[in-house]
């Protein structure tokens, strides 16, 4: 899970699909999230994604951002961005065709095709962020329908 600072969208991402693994009995899948930007490297995620994050049964608090890395085409078989930008940063990180797969904007999953993004709720109040929660959630619930379905 890939947005800009690693703070926000990413993180709940995370924690969203974290919390809907479990229960499907995926527990050897590794769900992780990151950044494109080195803004927050070492910080907490945003106390309003962590709110809403706890409102919903999700806990956040062990969060750390981090900046994705080339490594990560390595380590993950899917990564998904949170937007456009964020998605292209990755795919010009991305050293061949093979890694450049691995990349999807998230909420195609939701949409296929559509190319949306899920919005930056950093500047967009408390109902930004309980909007991405929403949107996030639809598209971490397919995902996770997914892996049991590519099992």
């Amino acid at each position: 899970m890939v947005c800009l600072g690693n703070i926000c969208r990413s993180p709940l991402a995370e924690g969203i699909l974290k919390s809907k693994i479990d229960p499907r009995g995926l527990k050897a899948t590794t769900v992780h999230s990151a950044g494109t930007s080195n803004y927050h490297v070492g910080d907490f995620a945003d106390p309003r994604t962590v709110d809403v994050a706890r409102k919903h049964g999700i806990n956040l608090h062990s969060h750390i951002g981090r900046q994705f890395t080339v490594s990560d085409f390595d380590k993950y078989d899917r990564i998904y961005t949170m937007d456009s930008s964020n998605h292209q940063s990755i795919l010009r990180l991305a050293r061949n065709e093979s890694d450049r797969q691995k990349v999807e904007m998230i909420l195609n999953t939701s949409y296929p095709g559509g190319n949306m993004n899920v919005p930056d709720p950093y500047y967009g109040g408390e109902n930004g962020f309980e909007k991405v929660y929403k949107m996030l959630d639809e598209a971490c619930e397919i995902i996770a329908d997914n892996l049991i379905t590519n099992k």
